[in-house]
Protein backbone atom coordinates (compact mmCIF):
# COMPACT_ATOMS: atom_id res chain seq x y z
CA UNK A 1 0.00 0.00 0.00
CA UNK A 2 1.28 3.46 -0.92
CA UNK A 3 0.46 4.90 2.50
CA UNK A 4 2.70 2.36 4.26
CA UNK A 5 5.62 3.67 2.22
CA UNK A 6 4.65 7.23 3.08
CA UNK A 7 4.54 6.50 6.80
CA UNK A 8 7.82 4.60 6.79
CA UNK A 9 9.56 7.37 4.85
CA UNK A 10 8.50 9.82 7.56
CA UNK A 11 10.17 7.78 10.31
CA UNK A 12 13.73 8.73 11.15
CA UNK A 13 15.61 5.58 12.15
CA UNK A 14 18.99 5.50 13.83
CA UNK A 15 20.50 2.19 14.88
CA UNK A 16 23.73 1.94 16.83
CA UNK A 17 25.09 -1.60 17.19
CA UNK A 18 26.85 -1.86 20.54
CA UNK A 19 27.37 -5.62 20.83
CA UNK A 20 27.95 -8.49 18.45
CA UNK A 21 29.32 -11.84 19.47
CA UNK A 22 28.79 -14.56 22.03
CA UNK A 23 27.06 -13.56 25.24
CA UNK A 24 27.62 -15.75 28.28
CA UNK A 25 25.81 -14.72 31.44
CA UNK A 26 23.75 -11.62 32.14
CA UNK A 27 23.72 -8.13 30.67
CA UNK A 28 21.47 -5.42 32.11
CA UNK A 29 20.19 -2.65 29.83
CA UNK A 30 18.57 0.58 30.97
CA UNK A 31 18.12 3.57 28.66
CA UNK A 32 15.64 6.38 29.23
CA UNK A 33 15.69 7.55 25.59
CA UNK A 34 16.25 4.64 23.22
CA UNK A 35 14.61 1.41 22.17
CA UNK A 36 16.50 -1.79 21.45
CA UNK A 37 16.83 -4.41 18.76
CA UNK A 38 18.33 -7.79 19.65
CA UNK A 39 18.93 -10.46 17.02
CA UNK A 40 19.54 -14.00 18.21
CA UNK A 41 21.59 -16.01 15.74
CA UNK A 42 22.04 -19.14 17.82
CA UNK A 43 21.88 -20.55 21.32
CA UNK A 44 19.27 -19.81 23.97
CA UNK A 45 18.36 -16.40 25.30
CA UNK A 46 16.04 -15.20 28.05
CA UNK A 47 14.67 -11.65 28.23
CA UNK A 48 13.77 -10.43 31.72
CA UNK A 49 11.71 -7.23 31.83
CA UNK A 50 11.36 -5.05 34.91
CA UNK A 51 7.74 -6.17 35.49
CA UNK A 52 8.90 -9.79 35.96
CA UNK A 53 8.03 -10.83 32.43
CA UNK A 54 10.22 -13.65 31.15
CA UNK A 55 10.63 -14.55 27.47
CA UNK A 56 12.82 -17.50 26.50
CA UNK A 57 13.98 -17.95 22.91
CA UNK A 58 15.54 -21.15 21.60
CA UNK A 59 15.78 -20.43 17.85
CA UNK A 60 17.06 -17.50 15.75
CA UNK A 61 14.74 -14.60 16.53
CA UNK A 62 14.02 -10.86 16.53
CA UNK A 63 13.51 -9.03 19.83
CA UNK A 64 12.23 -5.52 19.07
CA UNK A 65 11.62 -2.93 21.79
CA UNK A 66 10.28 0.27 20.14
CA UNK A 67 10.86 2.46 23.18
CA UNK A 68 12.88 2.61 26.39
CA UNK A 69 12.45 -0.53 28.49
CA UNK A 70 14.66 -1.62 31.35
CA UNK A 71 15.53 -5.29 30.82
CA UNK A 72 18.17 -7.97 31.17
CA UNK A 73 19.34 -10.48 28.59
CA UNK A 74 20.48 -13.80 30.02
CA UNK A 75 22.24 -16.69 28.32
CA UNK A 76 23.50 -20.00 29.60
CA UNK A 77 27.07 -19.73 30.88
CA UNK A 78 28.16 -22.94 29.17
CA UNK A 79 26.35 -22.62 25.83
CA UNK A 80 26.03 -18.87 25.39
CA UNK A 81 24.07 -17.01 22.72
CA UNK A 82 25.23 -15.49 19.43
CA UNK A 83 23.79 -11.97 19.40
CA UNK A 84 23.70 -8.64 17.66
CA UNK A 85 22.36 -5.81 19.87
CA UNK A 86 21.56 -2.26 18.80
CA UNK A 87 20.11 0.80 20.49
CA UNK A 88 17.39 2.51 18.48
CA UNK A 89 16.19 6.07 18.04
CA UNK A 90 12.85 6.20 16.24
CA UNK A 91 11.43 9.63 15.49
CA UNK A 92 8.44 10.84 13.52
CA UNK A 93 6.31 13.97 13.36
CA UNK A 94 4.00 12.41 15.93
CA UNK A 95 5.67 9.63 17.88
CA UNK A 96 2.68 9.13 20.15
CA UNK A 97 0.34 8.34 17.25
CA UNK A 98 2.90 6.18 15.54
CA UNK A 99 4.06 3.97 18.39
CA UNK A 100 1.53 4.37 21.21
CA UNK A 101 -0.16 1.02 20.68
CA UNK A 102 2.83 -1.13 19.83
CA UNK A 103 3.68 -3.77 22.43
CA UNK A 104 6.78 -2.78 24.38
CA UNK A 105 8.39 -6.09 23.39
CA UNK A 106 7.82 -7.78 20.02
CA UNK A 107 9.45 -11.15 19.37
CA UNK A 108 9.18 -13.53 16.46
CA UNK A 109 11.44 -16.16 14.82
CA UNK A 110 13.61 -15.06 11.91
CA UNK A 111 11.99 -17.84 9.89
CA UNK A 112 8.62 -16.02 10.08
CA UNK A 113 9.47 -13.71 7.17
CA UNK A 114 11.98 -14.62 4.48
CA UNK A 115 13.19 -11.09 3.72
CA UNK A 116 13.80 -10.38 7.39
CA UNK A 117 15.73 -13.65 7.57
CA UNK A 118 17.86 -12.68 4.58
CA UNK A 119 18.62 -9.23 5.96
CA UNK A 120 19.48 -10.75 9.33
CA UNK A 121 21.87 -13.24 7.70
CA UNK A 122 23.63 -10.37 5.92
CA UNK A 123 23.81 -8.45 9.17
CA UNK A 124 25.22 -11.47 11.01
CA UNK A 125 27.87 -11.95 8.30
CA UNK A 126 29.03 -8.34 8.71
CA UNK A 127 28.73 -8.27 12.49
CA UNK A 128 30.86 -11.34 13.09
CA UNK A 129 33.51 -10.50 10.47
CA UNK A 130 36.36 -8.01 10.57
CA UNK A 131 35.64 -6.40 7.23
CA UNK A 132 36.39 -2.87 6.10
CA UNK A 133 33.78 -0.35 7.33
CA UNK A 134 32.17 -3.08 9.44
CA UNK A 135 30.54 -0.73 12.00
CA UNK A 136 28.96 1.48 9.34
CA UNK A 137 27.62 -1.56 7.51
CA UNK A 138 26.07 -3.18 10.58
CA UNK A 139 24.44 0.09 11.65
CA UNK A 140 22.91 0.65 8.20
CA UNK A 141 21.84 -2.97 7.88
CA UNK A 142 20.17 -2.70 11.29
CA UNK A 143 18.20 0.31 10.04
CA UNK A 144 17.13 -1.60 6.92
CA UNK A 145 16.15 -4.58 9.03
CA UNK A 146 14.12 -2.34 11.32
CA UNK A 147 12.12 -1.00 8.36
CA UNK A 148 11.33 -4.59 7.40
CA UNK A 149 10.29 -5.31 10.99
CA UNK A 150 7.94 -2.30 11.03
CA UNK A 151 6.39 -3.53 7.78
CA UNK A 152 6.00 -6.98 9.35
CA UNK A 153 4.30 -5.38 12.37
CA UNK A 154 1.82 -3.59 10.10
CA UNK A 155 1.07 -6.57 7.87
CA UNK A 156 0.54 -8.89 10.84
CA UNK A 157 -1.68 -6.53 12.86
CA UNK A 158 0.70 -6.35 15.80
CA UNK A 159 -0.14 -2.67 16.35
CA UNK A 160 -3.44 -2.26 18.19
CA UNK A 161 -3.88 1.47 17.67
CA UNK A 162 -2.26 4.58 16.22
CA UNK A 163 -1.21 5.17 12.63
CA UNK A 164 0.42 1.76 12.17
CA UNK A 165 -2.79 0.00 13.18
CA UNK A 166 -4.86 2.31 10.95
CA UNK A 167 -2.92 1.11 7.91
CA UNK A 168 -4.59 -2.30 8.26
CA UNK A 169 -8.12 -0.85 8.42
CA UNK A 170 -9.50 -0.95 4.85
CA UNK A 171 -11.72 2.14 5.12
CA UNK A 172 -9.48 4.36 7.26
CA UNK A 173 -6.55 3.44 5.01
CA UNK A 174 -8.33 4.98 2.01
CA UNK A 175 -8.70 8.25 3.89
CA UNK A 176 -5.08 8.28 5.07
CA UNK A 177 -3.92 7.71 1.52
CA UNK A 178 -5.86 10.71 0.18
CA UNK A 179 -4.87 13.01 3.06
CA UNK A 180 -1.20 12.10 2.68
CA UNK A 181 -1.31 12.72 -1.07
CA UNK A 182 -3.07 16.10 -0.78
CA UNK A 183 -2.71 17.57 2.73
CA UNK A 184 -3.46 21.09 1.47
CA UNK A 185 -7.02 20.17 0.39
CA UNK A 186 -9.79 21.77 2.51
CA UNK A 187 -10.40 18.59 4.45
CA UNK A 188 -13.46 18.26 6.65
CA UNK A 189 -14.83 15.34 8.60
CA UNK A 190 -17.61 15.12 6.01
CA UNK A 191 -15.25 14.95 3.03
CA UNK A 192 -13.12 12.29 4.70
CA UNK A 193 -16.24 10.32 5.68
CA UNK A 194 -17.32 10.35 2.03
CA UNK A 195 -14.04 8.70 1.00
CA UNK A 196 -14.56 6.03 3.65
CA UNK A 197 -18.19 5.58 2.53
CA UNK A 198 -19.34 6.09 6.13
CA UNK A 199 -21.65 8.49 7.90
CA UNK A 200 -19.99 11.49 9.52
CA UNK A 201 -20.58 10.27 13.07
CA UNK A 202 -19.57 6.67 12.34
CA UNK A 203 -16.39 7.79 10.57
CA UNK A 204 -15.40 10.21 13.34
CA UNK A 205 -15.83 7.61 16.08
CA UNK A 206 -14.09 4.87 14.07
CA UNK A 207 -11.17 7.12 13.19
CA UNK A 208 -10.71 8.19 16.81
CA UNK A 209 -10.86 4.63 18.13
CA UNK A 210 -8.41 3.27 15.51
CA UNK A 211 -5.93 6.14 15.16
CA UNK A 212 -6.19 7.66 18.62
CA UNK A 213 -6.93 11.22 17.52
CA UNK A 214 -9.71 13.06 15.68
CA UNK A 215 -9.68 13.34 11.87
CA UNK A 216 -9.13 17.12 12.02
CA UNK A 217 -6.26 16.77 14.49
CA UNK A 218 -4.66 14.20 12.22
CA UNK A 219 -4.86 16.50 9.21
CA UNK A 220 -3.28 19.27 11.30
CA UNK A 221 -0.41 16.98 12.28
CA UNK A 222 0.20 16.04 8.64
CA UNK A 223 0.23 19.71 7.63
CA UNK A 224 2.61 20.62 10.45
CA UNK A 225 4.93 17.83 9.38
CA UNK A 226 4.94 19.20 5.83
CA UNK A 227 5.44 22.77 7.07
CA UNK A 228 8.44 21.76 9.17
CA UNK A 229 10.13 20.19 6.17
CA UNK A 230 9.57 23.34 4.13
CA UNK A 231 10.84 25.56 6.96
CA UNK A 232 14.08 23.57 6.95
CA UNK A 233 14.38 24.44 3.25
CA UNK A 234 14.24 28.17 4.18
CA UNK A 235 10.97 28.83 2.38
CA UNK A 236 8.86 31.86 3.43
CA UNK A 237 6.17 31.21 6.02
CA UNK A 238 3.49 32.76 3.78
CA UNK A 239 4.38 30.39 0.93
CA UNK A 240 4.46 27.41 3.27
CA UNK A 241 1.05 28.32 4.70
CA UNK A 242 -0.57 28.26 1.26
CA UNK A 243 1.17 25.00 0.33
CA UNK A 244 -0.10 23.16 3.40
CA UNK A 245 -3.68 24.42 3.29
CA UNK A 246 -3.83 27.68 5.26
CA UNK A 247 -4.90 31.03 3.85
CA UNK A 248 -1.98 33.05 5.19
CA UNK A 249 1.12 32.88 7.35
CA UNK A 250 -0.59 34.10 10.49
CA UNK A 251 -3.03 31.17 10.34
CA UNK A 252 -0.12 28.73 10.18
CA UNK A 253 1.60 30.57 13.03
CA UNK A 254 -1.53 30.19 15.18
CA UNK A 255 -1.52 26.44 14.56
CA UNK A 256 2.18 26.22 15.49
CA UNK A 257 1.57 28.10 18.73
CA UNK A 258 -1.46 26.00 19.61
CA UNK A 259 0.26 22.66 18.95
CA UNK A 260 3.88 23.44 19.82
CA UNK A 261 3.75 26.61 21.90
CA UNK A 262 6.13 28.49 19.59
CA UNK A 263 6.07 30.27 16.23
CA UNK A 264 7.34 28.66 13.00
CA UNK A 265 10.52 30.76 13.11
CA UNK A 266 11.11 29.90 16.76
CA UNK A 267 10.64 26.21 15.93
CA UNK A 268 13.17 26.45 13.10
CA UNK A 269 15.65 28.25 15.34
CA UNK A 270 15.29 25.54 18.00
CA UNK A 271 16.07 22.79 15.49
CA UNK A 272 19.24 24.57 14.32
CA UNK A 273 20.66 25.05 17.81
Amino acid sequence: MEEIGYILRKISIKADVFFSGKLCGIQSLSDSEHGHLHLLKGGQLTILARDNRKITLTEPAVIFMPGPLEHRIVSDQSVGAQLVCASLALESSNNALLFQALPDIITFPLSAEKNIGRAADWLFDEAFAKSLARQVMVDKLSELLLLQILRYVIENNLAKGGVLAALTHPLITKVLNEVHKSPSEPWTVESMADIAAMSRSKFASTFKSVVGTTPNEYVTDIRLDMAKEMLKDKKPVSLIATAVGYEHGSALARVFRKKLGISPREWLSSTLN
